[in-house]
């Protein structure tokens, strides 16, 4: 679902403002039924009509780019660099980028029209995984790879990678292999940084699922159904997973209040001693 003035929108009917004040004026429609509440939620399969002409929906779609070194997760850049949605061709829709690298970093971006995926895929409630190759400056040791997994704290709180493995020696150098479930302004490099070892390269190369494989620097190409699917599928899982995970603790958490709250009233104990006798 999404917000009724953002479907205008997106449907190229004006601005989200023109579209809320088209919805206050009572012109717009959904399912035959006029709707002035600018907070109106709307599946894509409902017909919505402007002045009793129907809009049609945006079609989803969802690419895969190959970022380089120097382009911007961004839509729009007053300095005129280059950004990562130019890379893809033909769009015809306005594409917003899935998980952000910063300028120096390269590898797989998703981009997608999709609101709802792009922030299950994004939370840090949901837990997917984005895996990074990443060159750093000497040998991390076993005690640095341990920190980078049990957790480091930040300006912005505490982080930790769920899976970090040397991949290989190169030079001065070694290359790492981290998983992360979460992602924070430049993450890898500020936890690498405390632990003392600079970054001399970071590439993305898998966001849950999809996989970066041999898709050229620079290039782009449309996720398959098939691919789009089992983005759904893991996020379905993980956010099943992760409320499972926080209901025990929820109601243990209720437990113990009911019973200190029981154990106050003045009346527990009495009732307690009826029974036994």
């Amino acid at each position: 679902m999404e917000r009724l003035n953002k479907f205008l929108a997106h449907a190229g009917v004006g601005s989200r403002r023109y579209c809320d004040e088209l919805i206050a004026a009572g012109r717009v429609k959904v399912d035959g039924v006029v709707v002035r509440e600018l907070g109106k939620q709307v599946e894509h399969n409902q017909t919505v009509c402007v002045d009793d002409v129907p809009v049609k929906a945006e079609r989803l779609v969802y690419w895969v780019v190959n970022k380089p070194k120097d382009y911007l997760c961004t839509n729009y850049d007053p300095a005129g660099r280059p950004l990562a949605v130019d890379l893809v061709p033909y769009a015809g829709q306005r594409l917003y980028t899935v998980g952000r690298l910063d300028e120096a970093s390269e590898g797989l971006l998703l981009l997608t029209n999709d609101g709802d995926l792009a922030y299950r895929l994004m939370h840090p409630r949901f837990g997917i995984e984005k895996t990074y190759l990443v060159q750093v400056a000497g040998w991390p040791s076993d005690e640095d790879l341990a920190r980078l997994t049990s957790g480091i704290w930040l300006s912005d709180g505490r982080v930790q990678a769920k899976h970090v493995k040397r991949v290989k020696k190169q030079g001065a150098s070694t290359w790492l292999r981290i998983v992360l479930a979460e992602g924070r302004n430049r993450e890898i490099r500020r936890m690498l940084a405390r632990a003392e070892h600079k970054v001399l390269s970071l590439k993305r190369i898998a966001i849950g699922p999809i996989k970066l494989k041999t898709l050229a620097v620079g290039k782009a190409r449309r996720l398959t159904p098939q691919e789009v699917c089992q983005l759904r599928q893991v996020v379905a899982q993980e956010g099943v997973a992760t409320s499972r995970r926080a209901r025990p603790a929820a109601s243990k958490k209720n437990s113990k209040h009911r019973s200190s709250r029981d154990s106050k009233h003045p009346k527990a104990g009495k009732r307690k001693r009826v029974r036994e006798g």
